[in-house]
């Protein structure tokens, strides 16, 4: 039923809202209690929540620019068609991610971004939508949010210009 609405049936439905990176989303679960800083890894600068989960949709001629948070990001496929996840390890590594469920050509429902990682997403060629989820632990919070501006990404990772150039929004 879902993969028959269309992306603003989709938005007014759950009530999403435009996020920075791109794409529309909307905060589905936020633990109640917390990691207190002092049992976080030092680039944390406060308690945060143990989870949180989002609804994220991106629609066809949409990305969610090159970003990175401090918690790893678990993915989940719910509907539309394939989302093409792209991760640039710390070492430099790109790692392509096909959310989707055609699990014959090699796309997977589920995949974890690690901490740290930039990433950047973008509906495959032929995609009208992709409907997912993120789950962030310890739970996502803006301040642990850094959007990538394109000429700094490039010198630290030179070797993926093309991408970055293409997936950035400033």
């Amino acid at each position: 039923m879902l993969n028959r609405l269309s992306t603003i049936e989709i938005v007014a439905y759950y009530n999403l809202l435009p996020h920075p990176e791109g794409g529309y989303y909307k905060e589905t679960y936020r633990s109640k209690e917390e990691v207190i800083v002092d049992a976080l890894p030092a680039s944390f600068n406060g308690n945060r929540n143990f989870s949180t989960a989002i609804y994220f949709l991106l629609e066809k001629g949409n990305f969610s620019a090159f970003h990175r948070i401090r918690s790893d990001e678990t993915w989940h496929f719910y509907a539309g068609q394939l989302l093409n996840i792209f991760v640039i390890h710390e070492n430099g590594e790109l790692e392509t991610i096909q959310l989707g469920d055609d699990i014959a050509n090699g796309q997977t429902f589920q995949a974890t971004v690690p901490a740290g990682a930039w990433f950047a997403s973008v509906p495959a060629d032929g995609t009208d939508f992709s409907f997912v989820g993120c789950t962030v632990s310890p739970g996502f919070d803006f301040l642990d949010f850094e959007l990538a501006v394109a000429k700094q990404l490039i010198e630290v990772y030179p070797q993926h210009v093309s991408l970055i150039n293409k997936l950035c929004r400033i």
